[in-house]
């Protein structure tokens, strides 16, 4: 019979996941000691996609409407409903969730980044990414009509700032 190693040993090996108490069971982490500071998190991610329909994106002539404004509207409202949505996600009082959708002939396809920002005790990476995937599924949505093999890719937290972990920027 072989013994699974213990927990005690793989958690000194390397950093804890804070979602996993010690039995291994998931949990909310407790924020309620943590101070309220100003945090903010950046995320990306593309819409690749035919040169073909992202000029019909720019022209405005998808058949469901105006792709980018409406996509913007999702991110924003994704950020807002983002505990809803993941588990173990604190819901927050978001100060600032922007959307940004910008059409890239080099790709072709849609760039999306999103800024999420809060005073609280913890943070809006969660927020942020949440608001980039949203965004780039409805472009998909969109658009899909009459391009099925459109690709979502990329998708990363590129910054974040504030709270006791300081200060990250992704690689470029």
């Amino acid at each position: 019979m072989s013994k699974k190693p213990s927990r005690q040993l793989a958690s000194s090996r390397r950093p804890a996941l804070t979602h996993i108490d010690g039995k291994g069971e998931a949990r909310m982490v407790d924020v309620s000691e943590k101070a309220a500071t100003e945090r903010t998190a950046i995320a990306e991610g593309v819409v690749l996609m035919s040169q073909a329909t992202l000029d019909l994106i720019v022209k405005g002539n998808a058949k469901k409407g105006d792709v980018i404004g409406t996509a913007r509207i999702a991110g924003i409202m994704a950020a807002k409903r983002t505990s809803e949505l993941i588990p173990l996600c604190h819901p927050l009082a978001l100060a600032k969730v922007t959307v940004d959708i910008e059409p890239d002939r080099k790709l072709p396809g849609c760039r999306v980044s999103a800024t999420v920002k809060v005073k609280g005790p913890t943070g809006v990476e969660m927020e942020a990414l949440t608001a980039v995937s949203v965004a780039c599924l409805t472009i998909y949505d969109m658009v899909k009509a009459v391009e099925r093999g459109a690709r979502i890719d990329a998708i990363r937290l590129v910054e974040k700032s504030g709270g006791k972990s300081g200060h990250y920027r992704a690689d470029k």
